[in-house]
């Protein structure tokens, strides 16, 4: 038995919709590894430069639900503690 023709968009939308959200999704994980290799140089002027770019971009993706909201701020929050730390 097809699939009727609903059914056959649905799986189509499905997968544009999960290739799309995935490149999402790398950008939000590329945006935090950018801070933590400041951090990880020691370079504070980069790493607060990096997180003040990235932090727009996590809350963004946060809100389209692309990660949950609450791992939106369990990243934020690691990173400026982080920074603060190397400032300190």
């Amino acid at each position: 038995m097809q699939k009727p023709s609903s059914a056959k968009k649905r799986a189509r939308q499905a997968e544009n919709r999960r290739c799309h959200n995935a490149s999402f999704r790398s950008m939000v994980r590329t945006a935090i590894k950018k801070v933590l290799r400041a951090i990880e140089l020691k370079d504070a002027e980069t790493a607060k430069k990096a997180y003040t770019e990235s932090v727009p971009l996590i809350d963004r993706m946060a809100s389209k639900g692309i990660i949950h909201k609450n791992k939106a701020a369990r990243h934020k929050s690691n990173l400026n503690a982080k920074i603060k730390q190397l400032s300190a």
